[in-house]
């Protein structure tokens, strides 16, 4: 047993969804739990009962009650997820040994088969991480197979062993490549069912609750009944609704109607009106039958505080109803099911297509989708989040994988509240569907109103490079990625950069060949048409390059000399294309989108306002086709970590640390963490005295190297902070004489020094791991120096790395050529540095408990790199993704919100 007890860990709660896309909650056991949990018990079939207690139980005893409700959250932890008032399964373990516990299972009969189980593993394996936990043994009846198989489903490597007649399983629970996949594919077909009723519903009611909001469900109303949605409408409190006899005074009299009718209760609710009566309105809805709620007024977190409460008691009650909700704030949804298409907008008129699209505010919904009216794109999907307090772009993007209909999706992004999760998912999404997201200037820099999210410590490039690795084709404005839009919607991805080009001026052509050079396209040779050409002049030239393999897309250019559009060169133009497997782009006069102008045969030529556009987007779509074609990779493994040991470790400098606060571990802790992941420092000693000096360098063996321990100096020759191959007594004396008369001369004096064997002559890196409060961990790399430092020089990445990832990393600081030989230098050990940035990688992700942890230098050599220094930061840890499912919303409390597990 602990010497002292943690306090309730309220950061364990969380609302997750099971496996048939309901949400539910998970807590910590509580002593008052101990009525729901004999209930649960007594629900419970003899056979059940059995499996769980190897013995008949009708009935739990007072003493068990009390030892199964009373647990100290360390030694002995159990969770149960509930529904309302009731337990519907809980997962417990007794630690056996220093890092060994039993773990037990116990789901209700009426539970079976929705992945409970599974779920109340993935969360008691996070708690025994977090407590020094590293194996779970258990002990199963063989007749039990559904416990098995929930342990050997889990992605761990479980071995098994009959004795007397009883199963014993054993299993490490350190998270693992395979592990993390498990619980990934889970979690999108959980995240992805969950949304069904959002994204596919088959009947809706629209709802106008009162207030100047109203306005917004009736033209809501107006919009689903105008469009081509199939399915049963039923609006309340909309004016006029009775006319076609679907409307009700109120959600009272249409559940009266239901009943009556005996018609299916509707999937979805489109609500607005005054706030309060939107919260008071859920529960009626949930016993309605509703699975999702899409509030389109305001009035609650971007309002106030008293708006603030108003939105976790508006997450509270979808919750507790089962329900998911969108917004509130939110401009709609439009969504694509076996009812056909519902538009749930407050915009009218927007086309089919095969765009989804993802935003946040009503004001940003309004402007997309007035832009991509304008533009022709037809909508397959559009989410908008509003205030983002349930339904996330994670959330989305998880159901979007499973619609064959999307060819392409846009996530615009004013906040970001989980990105390493959003990297995780949108690298699964772009394998099959492009993937364009346009970023705010202040996109993670900021909490916009309404929105629970935490805001980062980092360069905005971080959240840049993670949409890079994640395969995510950026654009900076609405523009550009409207322009990506309409091209990866129309038109197949380029094979390859080779560029042709073809218009109506050499000048022209000359430009856009050299605008694509400029974005990294090949231009292939191509001559110019006449300025007064044809439509049959460009049909004969666009039939000779459809024969021509020398390229892999074609942008079209036409500026006609007497500055009207030629229908003639659209319709060559359109013709030529419509059987062409390369994309085709065009910039001519007159034509702006996706315009019946330039279709032919169901295929449409985009057309753009200028030609440095068209290239632009072809770059985009260039880049995004290489990322799917090249290897990621495989995860980073390296051998010879203990990650347990390393957490044993951190314990003793994390107790008494408050939120917030931080401390330093003392170099032997360091050298202890680096070595739990197979890293070691080249050996030095500090000194006072030119007598400890030496003492040190003879200790170390000659020659070394002799350092000031004052933290600005001490990387810096230039100066006097280092002295370097020192091979006897007197130098290393004198060295420290000139040494302290140099400090004291830019008054920093007195701070000792290190004496440090010499490592071999090598290029400096600095390599460094992060905890952040909106990322997690952040890895960064670059060179030493003050050019690098001055210029800002960094990499970023966001583990889990894979080795490719890694490889990239290194090779993306400007600074790199370096280490590869630049104007005859010689070439390093960049595998050796790969496995040092690697081993880092992994160690920040397992241990949120590191809040910076610095080598500074790496010095990478010949043959292998030498780690001259090292500072680690330890801080309580706080991290959104932790192996584990989780939604976004209400907090422990079920009020405070928890922008820590916030999803995008």
């Amino acid at each position: 047993m602990s010497e002292e007890a943690p306090p309730y860990p309220a950061h364990w709660e969380a609302d997750v969804v099971l496996r048939d896309g309901i949400p539910m909650h998970i807590r910590p056991i509580r002593p008052e739990d101990a009525p729901a949990l004999q209930a649960m018990h007594q629900r419970q079939s003899p056979l059940s009962q059995y499996y769980r207690f190897f013995a008949p139980m009708e009935r739990l005893s007072d003493r068990d009650l009390h030892r199964f409700t009373h647990v100290d959250h360390d030694d002995r932890v159990a969770l149960v997820l509930t529904s309302g008032e009731d337990i519907l399964a809980v997962g417990r373990y007794d630690r056996v040994d220093h890092d060994v516990a039993e773990v037990a299972f116990y789901v209700a009969d009426s539970e079976h088969g929705r992945g409970l189980g599974s779920v109340l593993l993935e969360h008691l394996a996070a708690a025994g991480r977090e407590r020094g936990v590293v194996r779970f043994t258990a002990e199963v009846l063989p007749a039990n197979a559904r416990m098995i198989r929930v342990f050997r489903d889990a992605g761990y490597d479980v071995t098994q062993e009959l004795d007397d007649g009883v199963l014993r399983v054993e299993f490490h629970i350190e998270e693992t490549g395979r592990s993390w996949g498990v619980m990934a594919e889970r979690e999108q077909h959980a995240e992805s069912l969950s949304m069904r009723t959002l994204m596919a519903a088959g009947s809706v009611v629209v709802a106008g609750l009162g207030g100047p909001e109203q306005v917004l469900a009736e033209r809501a109303a107006e919009t689903v009944r105008d469009g081509s949605f199939t399915g049963p409408v039923h609006l309340v409190g909309i004016p006029d609704g009775g006319a076609e006899g679907v409307g009700h005074a109120s959600l009272t009299a249409l559940a009266e109607h239901l009943r009556a009718s005996q018609a299916p209760a509707p999937d979805l609710a489109v609500v607005a009106g005054e706030p309060d009566a939107v919260v008071a309105a859920v529960p009626e809805l949930a016993a309605l039958g509703v699975h999702a709620v899409v509030v389109l007024s305001g009035g609650f977190a971007e309002s106030d505080e008293a708006g603030r409460q108003r939105q976790a008691e508006l997450v509270r009650r979808t919750r507790a109803g089962g329900m998911r909700l969108l917004g509130p704030a939110s401009y709609g949804v439009v969504a694509t099911g076996p009812a056909g298409r519902l538009d749930a907008t407050v915009r009218r008129g927007i086309g089919q297509g095969g765009l989804a699209m993802f935003c946040q505010s009503a004001a940003a919904g309004s402007a997309l989708l007035s832009a991509v009216q304008r533009r022709g794109i037809g909508l397959r999907s559009f989410v908008s989040a509003g205030n983002r307090a349930d339904v996330s772009g994670n959330d989305t993007m998880q159901a979007w994988q499973d619609d064959p209909g999307i060819t392409a999706a846009v996530v615009n992004l004013e906040s970001i509240g989980n990105p390493r999760k959003f990297s995780r998912i949108a690298r699964r999404l772009g394998a099959t569907v492009p993937l364009i997201t346009v970023l705010s200037g202040q996109t993670g820099q900021q909490v916009p109103p309404g929105h629970a999210v935490r805001t980062t410590r980092e360069p905005q490039r971080v959240l840049a490079q993670m949409l890079d690795q994640a395969g995510v084709v950026r654009s900076r404005t609405t523009q550009e990625m409207l322009d990506l839009a309409q091209l990866l919607v129309s038109q197949p991805l380029p094979r390859g950069p080779r560029t042709a080009v073809l218009g109506n001026s050499g000048a022209l052509t000359t430009a856009i060949a050299g605008a694509a050079r400029g974005h990294g396209l090949q231009p292939v040779p191509s001559g110019a048409l006449p300025a007064l050409a044809t439509g049959e002049d460009y049909a004969r030239e666009l039939a000779r390059l459809r024969e021509d393999d020398s390229w892999d897309a074609l942008v079209v250019a036409h500026v006609p000399p007497l500055g009207d559009g030629d229908a003639g060169v659209w319709r060559a133009l359109a013709s030529a294309a419509a059987g062409e497997e390369r994309p085709v782009l065009a910039a001519v006069q007159g034509l702006l989108g996706l315009t019946d102008e330039l279709t032919s045969d169901g295929r449409t030529v985009p057309a753009y306002a200028t030609t440095a556009d068209a290239v632009a987007s072809l770059a985009g779509a260039v880049a995004h086709a290489r990322w799917r074609d090249t290897d990621r990779g495989e995860l980073v493994d390296p051998t010879g970590i203990a990650p347990a040991r390393a957490r044993e470790l951190l314990a003793p400098a994390l107790r008494g640390l408050g939120p917030g606060e931080a401390a330093r571990l003392a170099p032997d802790a360091v050298a202890e963490l680096l070595a739990c992941y197979g890293l070691s420092l080249v050996p030095s000693r500090t000194a006072r005295t030119p007598e400890e000096a030496v003492a040190a360098a003879q200790d170390l063996g000659w020659p070394v190297a002799l350092k000031t321990r004052d933290e600005v100096l001490r990387h810096r020759a230039d100066l006097g902070g280092v002295r370097l191959d020192l091979r006897t007594p007197a130098e290393l004396t004198a060295a420290m004489a000139a040494m302290t008369r140099d400090l004291e001369a830019v008054g920093r004096p007195g701070l000792g020094v290190e004496v440090q064997a010499m490592a071999p002559p090598g290029v400096a890196c600095v390599v460094r791991g992060t905890e952040d409060d909106l990322y997690g961990p952040v890895v960064s790399f670059g060179l030493g120096g003050d050019a690098v430092e001055l210029l800002d020089d960094v990499s970023y990445r966001i583990p889990p790395l894979t080795d490719v990832d890694v490889a990239q990393m290194v090779r993306a600081a400007k600074a790199s050529p370096r280490l590869f030989g630049h104007r005859g230098l010689p070439v390093m050990d960049v595998k050796a540095l790969e496995n040092v940035i690697a081993r880092v990688s992994v160690l920040v992700d397992d241990l949120p408990e590191v809040r910076q942890i610095l080598l500074n230098p790496v010095l990478v050599g010949r043959r292998g790199a030498a780690l001259l220094s090292a500072v680690v930061e330890v801080a309580p840890p706080g991290r959104a993704d932790s192996g584990r499912r989780v939604l976004p919303g209400a907090g422990a409390s079920g009020v405070k919100m928890e922008p820590w597990i916030a999803a995008t």
